[in-house]
């Protein structure tokens, strides 16, 4: 079954992001079921289907079924434009087509599911470093950063949540290069994020807000590689 999902994800992610040129997206996107390059980029889907699974007449009815059941999600898609938020909208989207996938591969191959590895200790183990590295860190940093409070006099200026989002996914990058071995990697992040803070900084010429920052910046990258340490050396006792 994996090799038949691969191939037609393959047809779907070159159809979808590849073949796909942004004139057709808007196209779709102000003229709906009218737009020709709905159906432009159907026929795309077929010939890739076609292509990548060799025309092997054993798949037409699975071929026919995606590429059919991707038009209907594609316009469902359109008319959801604008009531949902894009974002959403594109993740149901994409959801909606991959499980469709999921679902004609397991025609031909009857899928086979088990969850024992989602219960298994290193498993777990892994879910639990994960959470601690992006979601508790943050909660123990702002209890720990507390003391001391800084004006957001420029808070317009910034995304936001944009700090705890960097923060978030800057641990999780020290944690995969820990448990990879990869621990020049973590230099090169700490210096390119150091370079980017130094412009700031150089211009704001606040000694205090230097200090925040500074602190903060510490307590991630310390918090990161601490529970990244344990996360190894645990592993080692549940395997």
């Amino acid at each position: 079954m994996i090799e038949l999902f691969l191939k037609i994800l393959l047809a779907h992610l070159l159809g979808d992001f590849v073949f796909q040129p942004e004139k057709w997206v808007l196209d779709k996107m102000a003229k709906k079921h009218r737009s020709v390059y709905l159906y432009w980029h159907l026929l795309v889907h077929l010939l890739l289907l076609l292509t990548i699974l060799q025309f092997d007449a054993d798949y037409w009815l699975g071929i026919a079924i995606i590429v059919l059941s991707h038009g209907l999600i594609d316009l469902l898609k359109l008319h959801l434009q604008s009531k949902i938020d894009n974002r959403l909208n594109f993740f149901l989207d994409q959801i909606a087509h991959v499980s469709l996938l999921v679902c004609v591969a397991s025609m031909y191959v009857p899928m086979e599911f088990s969850s024992a590895w989602i219960f298994n200790s290193q498993t777990t183990l892994f879910l639990v470093a994960v959470v601690c590295v992006s979601y508790v860190s943050s909660i123990i940093m702002k209890v720990l950063i507390s003391a001391w409070k800084m004006d957001e006099e420029n808070e317009s200026d910034s995304l936001k949540n944009a700090g705890k989002y960097i923060g978030i996914l800057e641990r999780l990058l020290i944690f995969g290069f820990i448990i990879l071995n990869q621990w020049a990697s973590i230099g090169l992040l700490i210096a390119a994020k150091s370079v980017l803070r130094f412009n700031d900084l150089s211009r704001s010429k606040d000694r205090k807000l230097t200090e925040y920052i500074l602190i903060g910046t510490l307590q991630s990258y310390s918090l990161a590689i601490i529970i990244s340490l344990l996360y190894t050396y645990f592993i080692k006792l549940v395997n």
